[in-house]
């Protein structure tokens, strides 16, 4: 069943509680070729974000950028908004909750300009695709928090899709993620904490915008995706067994997820098709 126009019902905390790392230098188009434009004729500049709730709280989010609301229709548990046109830069992001207007949680990102490991939060890069996360906090699950990805949507090679695994079932251990194709295992993550993407890098050599929450390529195809303890490898069941039956399109990109089921000790699973339409 779809929900909205591009998921599936079924990381980052940079440094959990202060980095989000950016290349500044990073830009859609160049600055010459923009003012080579007649004024009336550019196109807006502003960056393109996806809102996600994946908070553990049966209730659905409104998002907004300063004071202005940004999703026009609220984002259930488990499920995202379309990439929407949003301020860029230095922008406070903020969600309230149903029809109310008291915000739930605030948090400012764009403190740097430059690719830095140490000064973040950055904030959205014009002309660039983000996805914003609502969730529970690693250090402590009855607070909220926000996650910025930065989206590398670039096509996959040939006869492969993309995909990124992101961990936001709170309570739960680290996770290995194994891709089932044809009769065949292939394991993709071996051990994926709460709040990180699968893949991710943090720090050293490897550190850079896109590493923060990284898509691998895999075949596309009929596939299954297995959800194992990292410490033992029992598995976790995945309420509706959301993963159990995905069918990856070559040249698409997908972010798959877990979050705590509202109301419930089970854990749930949800597949974001980016640029659905």
């Amino acid at each position: 069943m779809h929900i909205m126009n591009h998921i599936h019902p079924g990381g980052l905390l940079a440094r959990f509680t202060g980095v989000l790392l950016v290349v500044g230098a990073l830009a859609a188009c160049s600055k010459a070729d923009y003012l080579d434009v007649n004024a009336g004729e550019r196109p807006p500049l502003n960056a393109k974000i996806s809102f996600v709730n994946a908070r553990p709280v049966n209730t659905p989010l409104q998002f907004w950028a300063f004071t202005t609301q940004v999703t026009a229709t609220a984002v259930g548990v488990g499920q995202a908004s379309a990439y929407l046109p949003t301020v860029f830069g230095n922008v406070q992001i903020n969600f309230t909750e149903g029809t109310g207007t008291s915000y739930k949680l605030s948090r400012q990102f764009g403190n740097q300009v430059a690719f830095t490991a140490s000064g973040g939060p950055n904030g959205p890069i014009a002309g660039y695709y983000h996805t914003v996360f609502a969730a529970a906090s690693k250090t402590d699950i009855t607070k909220d928090t926000l996650i910025l990805f930065y989206d590398n949507l670039q096509p996959p090679a040939a006869g492969k899709a993309k995909l990124r695994f992101v961990h936001l079932a709170p309570g739960i251990p680290a996770v290995s993620i194994t891709l089932q194709q044809q009769g065949r295992k292939s394991l993709l993550f071996g051990s994926v904490d709460y709040g990180r993407a699968g893949g991710s890098v943090l720090a050293g050599d490897s550190l850079h915008v896109w590493s923060l929450g990284p898509f691998i390529e895999v075949p596309a195809g009929a596939s299954g995706l297995e959800v194992s303890s990292a410490s033992d490898n029992s598995p976790l069941a995945i309420e509706g067994e959301t993963f159990a039956n995905l069918t990856l399109e070559a040249g698409k990109s997908y972010t798959v997820f877990l979050y705590q089921v509202p109301g419930k000790p089970a854990t749930g699973g949800a597949v974001i098709t980016h640029l659905e339409n």
